[in-house]
């Protein structure tokens, strides 16, 4: 049996996740070009998505 695909998508906010590669991206979410493993995508979001906090939050507070 073949391991599941997936891909990382992002949101307007900023905020990343992972869903079935063979599915269309969920409203309000795009794809980010990084598809693999489950574990591989993990491993992207934790790469890149190093501020948590929303993005609206962010420029807020000035950042």
């Amino acid at each position: 049996m073949d391991e599941p695909r997936y891909k990382v998508v992002v949101n307007d906010e900023e905020q990343y996740s992972i869903w079935a590669a063979d599915r269309p991206s969920p409203a309000g979410w795009r794809d980010v070009g990084v598809e693999g493993a489950k574990q591989e995508c993990l491993d992207h979001i934790e790469t890149v998505w190093t501020d948590m906090r929303p993005r609206s939050l962010r420029e807020a507070m000035g950042e």
